[in-house]
C-alpha cells in the first residue's frame, strides 16, 4: 500500500522470455513516482501526530548558484552558496517560532509533501535496479558515459519529483560511470521542466478547466456511489473518533478519504516518531480506502475518452511521438529527429550533433502512473501505486531491421534561431494513424511496444487482437496498434481543448467509452 517491495531480479529464464532473441531494444521510457514523502498537509494532530517530521537531512545541505563576479562576461561568473534551512511557523499569539520535530529537533525538518531521507534511498535503489537490468544484464545502455545526450530527463515542477529523478539517475550512472570531458568534468545533464500552465506530466486540473469539471464530476459520482455503503461505515468505525467534531468519514469529507489514506500511507512508511495509533493501520480499512480512492481518481480514464485526452493524452502523445521519432530516420536538414532529441540540441557552430535518445526518465506522481495505465485499459488493480513505483515503456524492433542511421543534423533556420528554438521536422508521431499513407504506416512494421509496471508486464486490450501483437505474446503490442489506441485520445491543441465543451455533460451519457480500444 505504501512502500514498494520490489520483486526479485529476473532469473535468466525470465530474462530470455521477457527479452527474446528475435527482438532488440531501441528505446526505453520510464515514468517514476517519487519516493516516500511527508503528508501534503497536517492531519490527525488530535491523534498525537506531529505536523513536522525530522526526516530531511538534505535541509542541512542546501546549495544555490549565486552570481559572484562583478564582470558578468566572465566564463565562470557563478559560485556555489551553501546554506542550511530551518522552517518557521506560527507559535502562541501568532508569534513566529522555529518548527520542531516530535523530539524537539530543529534541523532535518521536512516541509509538507517533501521527499524524505527514506524516499531518497528508495529512488536511489530504483536507479540501481535500472542499471542492473539495462546496463549489466541486457547491455542496452553503456557501462560508462561521456555525456547524458542519449537521455531524455524530465520532471514535474514539484520538488519531490525532481529530487527523486536526481537520486535515480545518480544510481543509474554514479560518478564512477561518468567520464570527464576536456575540462576535466562530466557535462551537466539537461533536465527538462515546464511551467505549471504547460504541464502534462500529471493530471493538470489546476490549468485545464474542462478537466477540472470532469474530475469533480467523477469524484462526486464516487461519493454518491460509496458514502452510504457498508464499506464506508466500517471506515467510520475505524477512523470516526479522530474526525473533526460533527463529521464522518466519506469520500468527500474533510479531510477527504483520499487525504486520510495519504496520511496513513506516509506514516506507515516512516519511523515510530511519526506513527498514528495502531487502529489506523487496519488491513481491511486499508483495502477499502484504496479501492474507493482508485474508483474516485481513475475511473474517469477508463470510461471517458475526453477524460483520457485532457488528463493523460498529452503525455502519452509525447511518449508515442518519441517512439515513432526513434523509428524514423534522422533528417539532415531542418532540425533533428522527433524522438525528443530536438529539445536537447546543442548549438556548436554550423551544425547540431544530436545523439538519438535511448532512455527517458521522468520524475512524476502516483496520479501519473495510474492515469497512464488506466487510459490504456491496463490498470487492472484496486491498489494505489506505492512510493517509487515506475512504468517502463519499451520499444523493440525485429532483429532483421537495421537501426536508424546516426547522422549529423544541420542547424535550424535563421528564423528559428532568432527566437531560440530548434525547428522540428515534420513527422508522423502526432499524426493520427488514419491520416498516414501506406508508406508511412509501413515504417512502423516490425516494431513492438511492451509496458512493465513495477517490473510486471501489463497488456493493452486492443493489443490482444489477432495481428496486433507478437506471435505468442500479447504483451508485445505492435507499434502501429499501440499508436492507434493512443491516437484516439491525443489532444491536437490541449490548451484550447481545455476551454471547450463547458456546456456539455461531464459524465458519459451513453455506454462507457472504454479505454484501451
Amino acid at each position: 500500500m505504501t512502500t514498494l517491495i520490489p520483486r526479485a531480479p529476473y532469473t535468466d529464464d525470465e530474462l530470455r522470455k521477457l527479452y527474446p532473441a528475435g527482438l532488440e531494444l531501441q528505446l526505453v521510457q520510464v515514468l517514476m513516482r517519487h519516493g516516500e514523502r511527508t503528508p501534503v498537509s497536517a492531519r490527525f494532530q488530535n491523534a498525537g501526530l506531529r505536523p513536522w517530521w525530522p526526516y530531511c537531512a538534505s535541509a542541512r545541505k542546501m546549495r544555490s548558484a549565486v552570481l559572484a563576479a562583478a564582470d558578468t562576461t566572465s566564463n565562470h561568473p557563478f559560485e556555489t552558496f551553501d546554506w542550511k534551512r530551518r522552517l518557521e511557523t506560527f507559535g502562541d499569539n501568532d508569534e513566529p517560532v522555529v518548527a520542531r520535530g516530535p523530539g524537539g529537533q530543529l534541523d532535518d525538518i521536512c516541509d509538507m509533501g517533501s521527499l524524505t531521507d527514506l524516499g531518497r534511498q528508495s529512488t536511489y535503489r530504483l536507479g540501481l535496479r535500472l542499471r542492473e537490468l539495462y546496463v549489466d544484464r541486457l547491455g542496452f545502455l553503456p557501462a560508462t558515459i561521456a555525456s547524458a545526450d542519449m537521455f531524455y530527463l524530465r520532471s514535474t515542477p514539484v520538488h519531490r519529483a525532481l529530487e527523486s529523478l536526481h537520486q535515480t539517475f545518480s544510481a543509474l550512472y554514479p560518478p564512477s560511470a561518468r567520464e570527464p570531458g576536456p575540462d576535466g568534468t562530466f557535462p551537466a545533464p539537461t533536465i527538462l521542466t515546464r511551467v505549471p500552465a504547460d504541464e502534462v506530466l500529471f493530471p493538470n486540473d489546476g490549468n485545464c478547466r474542462r478537466f477540472a469539471a470532469l474530475s469533480r464530476a467523477f469524484a462526486q459520482r464516487a461519493a454518491d456511489r460509496w458514502n452510504k455503503t457498508a464499506d464506508v461505515e466500517y471506515l467510520n468505525e475505524v477512523y470516526g473518533k479522530w474526525m473533526p467534531a460533527g463529521s464522518r468519514v466519506a469520500v468527500d469529507s474533510r479531510p477527504r478519504l483520499s487525504g486520510i489514506m495519504d496520511t496513513v500511507n506516509a506514516t506507515l512508511a516512516h519511523g515510530p516518531e511519526t506513527r498514528l495509533p495502531s487502529e489506523f493501520y487496519d488491513e481491511r480499512a486499508s483495502e477499502i480506502m484504496q479501492r474507493i480512492s482508485v474508483d474516485e481518481w481513475f475511473a474517469g480514464y477508463k470510461e471517458s475518452r475526453e477524460y483520457r485526452m485532457l488528463g493523460m493524452g498529452g503525455l502519452l502523445g509525447d511518449i508515442v511521438g518519441r517512439m515513432v521519432g526513434s523509428v524514423e530516420p534522422q533528417t539532415t536538414t531542418g532540425g533533428s529527429s522527433s524522438d525528443g532529441a530536438h529539445t536537447l540540441t546543442k548549438r556548436t557552430g554550423q551544425e547540431d550533433h544530436s545523439a538519438r535518445i535511448r532512455f527517458g526518465l521522468s520524475g512524476c506522481h502516483d496520479t501519473t502512473l495510474a492515469g497512464v495505465l488506466a487510459s490504456l485499459g491496463a490498470y487492472d488493480t484496486h491498489r494505489w501505486p506505492p512510493f517509487t513505483s515506475h512504468v517502463a515503456f519499451e520499444l523493440f524492433r525485429e532483429s532483421t531491421i537495421p537501426p536508424p542511421p546516426e547522422e549529423p543534423v544541420k542547424s535550424a533556420s535563421w528564423w528559428a534561431s532568432l527566437f531560440g528554438a530548434a525547428a522540428v521536422p515534420a513527422n508522423i508521431g502526432r499524426r493520427p494513424t488514419t491520416e498516414l499513407t501506406v508508406g508511412e504506416k509501413k515504417k512502423l512494421d516490425g516494431y513492438y511496444v511492451r509496458i512493465r509496471y513495477n517490473d510486471e508486464p501489463v497488456t493493452v486490450p486492443a493489443c490482444k487482437l489477432p495481428g496486433n501483437h507478437l506471435e505468442g505474446d500479447v504483451s508485445f503490442c505492435t507499434l502501429a496498434a499501440f499508436k492507434a489506441v493512443v491516437d484516439k485520445f491525443t489532444p491536437t491543441n490541449w490548451k484550447q481543448q481545455c476551454r471547450m465543451n463547458r456546456d456539455q455533460p461531464v459524465l458519459p451519457t451513453g455506454e462507457p467509452e472504454w479505454a484501451g480500444h
